[in-house]
């Protein structure tokens, strides 16, 4: 018997483009080849890893700490110039929100959707992690404090996450951060969906970006936490006893079906 066709809803929403940043791969085409040869992006860390993250020589004496980690290339790198920003304001911004920003434009290149000249309404929806760059980077500056105050809560608060994309690449649907800690980035899946369908864009740009600053720094293993006591992570196996958390960015570019294949 010949082979029947999917069935496809009118409510259906097309994958059109996508991008991103993830430990061992900087596109969809490596992370992709990574899944398929079964390779582990979970980095092992030395003495001078841990001792620079952490300031403190000292950390290599707990016996608890564990020297592994999800490391991403290249959070000190950022083309400012091509976002019309300043050097200056280039250091103040959060890593999260320069990746953001980068693997937004690579997701609409991925989906040939051009801003400048499609006058379809792109909508933004993402979720961003705590700013550790602030924390760590910033707050312990006085003068940049005190003379930035202004530009440096606009580049690290993650509600200014969406809204920045949406001014810095004219977009001009809606455009919003969800916060639901963990599940953040499926969420704005969801609500783009949503969005599409109640026809409030015609372009949706969705998901997330959570980057550690500290991330050479280990982590340290409590029995009955969720961390791994190993550093291997172990999805859908029997052995599996906790993760290892890393740092990513990650963007899907969405359509209503049915303008995906028009």
């Amino acid at each position: 018997m010949p082979e029947e066709e999917p069935i496809l809803s009118v409510d259906s929403i097309a994958v059109v483009g996508l991008a991103l940043r993830v430990p061992g791969a900087t596109n969809a085409d490596e992370f992709w080849r990574n899944l398929i040869e079964g390779r582990e992006s979970i980095a092992r860390l030395g003495d001078d890893d841990l001792i620079s993250a952490h300031d403190d020589p000292d950390v290599l004496d707990n016996p608890d700490l564990v020297r592994a980690g999800g490391l991403l290339d290249g959070i000190e790198e950022f083309d400012a110039e091509y976002f019309g920003l300043t050097a200056r304001e280039a250091e103040l911004m959060d890593p999260q929100q320069r990746f953001l920003l980068e693997v937004a434009v690579e997701a609409l290149n991925d989906a040939g959707h051009d801003p400048a000249v499609d006058e379809e309404a792109t909508g933004v929806f993402l979720g961003v992690g705590r700013s550790g760059y602030f924390l760590h980077h910033l707050l312990p500056r006085a003068e940049l404090m005190t003379s930035f105050a202004r530009q440096i809560a606009l580049f690290n608060d993650k509600d200014y996450a969406a809204t920045q994309i949406s001014h810095r690449l004219n977009l001009t649907g809606p455009s919003m951060t969800i916060s639901t800690a963990c599940s953040s980035s499926l969420v704005t899946v969801h609500q783009a969906c949503k969005s599409l369908a109640e026809f409030e864009c015609d372009v949706a740009l969705a998901g997330g970006a959570s980057i550690n600053v500290l991330q050479r720094g280990g982590y340290v293993y409590q029995e009955g936490n969720i961390f791994s006591p190993d550093g291997h992570c172990r999805p859908f196996d029997a052995d599996a006893n906790g993760t290892v958390f890393a740092s990513g960015v990650g963007i899907v570019v969405l359509k209503r079906l049915s303008d995906a294949l028009r």
